[in-house]
């Protein structure tokens, strides 16, 4: 492998503060309903119920902020408005508190010259009170006009992180399909993500957008439940984004099982466009068996 640039190994000195996020059993009701929960759904909407749990995918929520701390401004020509997410790998270690407190640590693991661009990508580990790991979250994000500086171009092999997950050639073994609503942006970015990208037209603009567009964790924790509700519980997942949903429109969650992963792709159905590849989960060993 290339040697990492010395540009990186300062950057991985500079110290990160661990940041707590604190919740309620509200926090977490809000998250699955920006994430196209229902009335219906009483085990993501009433705290009440006997079965009351967050969804798999609020394992992106306490993380956030931590995962936003890392500085990026030693990058050359670093502007933030030419960020762009690449891709997102959630590990869940240990049953969901619904509410508490937790303590979220970020590392810079790599940075990759790209050439036109830097890929960085940092590892967050969140722990509950008692030091006990709940989720691990590898962020990758895109630093247009911050490349050639002379950094390692391929990354390294990390597991279901990095997987290709190459999508079987064969039709599905499960299909979800829902609608987003137009307000789903405004409620998700609720749960902490305020980037106005999502919510100010003007804002959007500047991006190139010709509106507000929808987070893609969003995305992430939509086809996150398709997958929950046809396969059961998973114990990590994996999404690349490859393109925007506005809110409002429909996603369809192709779904195919291979042993204990359920590898996707998600599409918008009224443009026929990928907005999720390279994606998928990994069952836990005892997941409820396939509700097809």
């Amino acid at each position: 492998m290339a040697q990492e640039s010395p540009l990186v190994t300062e950057a991985k000195k500079i110290p990160i503060e661990a940041l707590k996020y604190t919740y309620t059993e509200r926090d977490v009701i809000l998250y699955n309903l920006g994430i196209g929960a229902t009335e219906k759904d009483l085990q993501w909407t009433y705290e009440g119920d006997d079965e009351f749990s967050a969804l798999p995918t609020f394992g992106v929520i306490p993380q956030f902020p931590a995962s936003g701390s890392i500085p990026l401004d030693w990058l050359p020509d670093f502007n933030p408005a030419k960020l762009l997410h690449g891709e997102q790998f959630l590990s869940i270690k240990a049953p969901i508190p619904t509410s508490g407190e937790l303590v979220s640590q970020a590392r810079l693991l790599e940075v990759l010259d790209k050439g036109k661009a830097a890929a960085v990508t940092s590892v967050v580990e969140t722990r509950d009170k008692s030091g006990t790991l709940i989720f691990e979250n590898h962020s990758t994000v895109f630093i247009r006009g911050s490349g050639g500086f002379g950094g390692q171009r391929s990354g390294s092999d990390r597991g279901a992180a990095t997987a290709e997950n190459a999508v079987p050639k064969r039709s599905p073994d499960a299909v979800s399909e829902e609608k987003t609503s137009p307000s789903q942006a405004a409620l998700y970015r609720l749960s902490g993500d305020e980037n106005p990208l999502h919510i100010l037209p003007e804002f959007a603009a500047i991006g190139g957008f010709n509106k507000p567009i929808l987070h893609g964790l969003c995305s992430m924790g939509i086809s996150g439940k398709h997958v929950f509700q046809k396969f059961g519980a998973y114990k990590d997942i994996k999404v690349r984004f490859a393109g925007v949903v506005y809110p409002g429109e429909t996603l369809v969650t192709e779904m195919w099982k291979e042993g204990q992963k359920v590898i996707f792709t998600t599409k918008v159905k009224e443009r026929d466009t990928i907005v999720l590849a390279s994606a998928a989960a990994t069952l836990v060993d005892n997941a409820a068996k396939a509700k097809l």
